[in-house]
């Protein structure tokens, strides 16, 4: 059996992979955190034995010596948040000839995992980051619809949660950068622009209607100019369900860029207790869309596709879950991935991320 072991296994996106790969038959599942009363709990609530419940710290300088005595295969990391973090996981799963995946959409590790790269070739390992909503699925969407275009000039990309409020660390990584500068691909040049800035109220398909959006730094805004070399422009907008939560937020960070605060970020473990309190009175409903503008293929003529993902019953959650569980399951089917590290671009189809996730309240609409 391949053994998987996921760090950060009874945090908000662990739990959620762990119960998908527990029911797998092909995968022995460990799972690990470094509370051990929390992992025996996980193990308990997946019908585990209580031996697959591991203390195990991210950071532990042992970590390497520990995945080779557990006979660790592939590692899933979704101990964020990554923008504070160094290689540690990555290089100690590569040291213990361990395929290795995370979470991450920091954009600066993200793209520096590639650092990685000739150590986990020589050990004959992949090394994914980024495997999450982005950059794996929006690529995806992007590849699908690509031999359609004769030019592409836009990418915009865009994900409204619903009112169930994102686990504590990967709101800390969003409000890390609000009203901080970054780099955007605009207009076929590189622009400077502010986190939470560029309010826009987008409308999605029915029945999630309008909200709030705000410009948000992820990886893509770096990888797909390169990946896409004719495009001119790729944006990136993020928001709440709650139209008072996203409009505070963008407040703070108003008052950040206005350098009044130092950042947002000592704002998230308060507004995330809020967001509990407040949860069953908003939306059960997020939704995702991918936008591509350019010139046909065929006829010449322009082209405009809307791609969206409408999730229901509090069911948004589960996807950035998709990637990391489809990656696991490929090898644990002893299905080739890539050696080497690198961002999780390419190494999946849309039918290929969704596919972990079709028993859940979750659709596609093409506009």
């Amino acid at each position: 059996m391949h053994t998987v072991l996921v760090l950060g296994a009874y945090g908000y996106f662990g739990e959620r992979i762990s119960e998908a790969l527990a029911r797998d038959p092909a995968i022995r599942l460990l799972v690990a955190g470094r509370n051990l009363a929390s992992a025996a709990l996980a193990a308990a609530r997946l019908q585990l034995p209580g031996e697959r419940a591991i203390a195990l710290d991210a950071n532990d300088p042992e970590l390497a010596g520990r995945l080779q005595e557990l006979g660790v295969n592939t590692v899933i990391n979704t101990a964020g948040p990554f923008q504070s973090q160094r290689y540690t996981a990555a290089t100690a799963a590569i040291q213990a000839g361990c395929h290795y995946v995370d979470l991450a959409d920091g954009r600066e590790f993200v793209l520096g995992i590639e650092s990685l790269n000739s150590a986990a070739r020589a050990r004959g390992v992949s090394v994914i980051s980024g495997a999450s909503t982005v950059p794996a699925l929006s690529t995806a969407v992007v590849d699908r619809y690509l031999p359609r275009f004769e030019r592409l000039d836009s990418i915009d990309i865009g994900i409204s949660s619903g009112a169930r409020p994102p686990g504590l660390a990967t709101l800390k990584s969003v409000f890390g950068y609000c009203g901080k500068p970054f780099q955007e691909w605009r207009d076929g040049a590189w622009r400077t622009t502010y986190g939470w800035f560029n309010l826009q109220r987008r409308l999605f398909p029915p029945p999630l209607g309008g909200r709030w959006l705000g410009s948000c730094d992820i990886p893509d805004l770096t990888l797909f100019p390169k990946r896409y070399p004719m495009v001119r422009t790729v944006t990136f907008r993020a928001g709440f369900a709650g139209n008072t939560g996203h409009l505070f937020v963008w407040a703070l960070s108003g008052l950040v860029r206005a350098r009044i605060l130092p950042s947002v970020t000592p704002f998230a473990a308060p507004l995330h207790r809020i967001g509990r309190w407040l949860e069953p009175l908003g939306s059960d409903q997020g939704g995702m869309f991918v936008c591509l503008r350019g010139e046909e293929r065929e006829g010449r003529r322009l082209l405009h596709i809307n791609w969206n993902l409408l999730a229901r019953q509090n069911h948004g959650p589960y996807i950035p879950c998709g990637a990391a569980i489809a990656l696991a399951k490929k090898l644990a089917n002893g299905t080739p991935l890539p050696t080497g590290a690198m961002p999780c671009v390419g190494l999946l189809t849309v039918k290929e991320f969704l596919a972990p996730l079709h028993n859940l309240d979750i659709r596609e609409v093409v506009e």
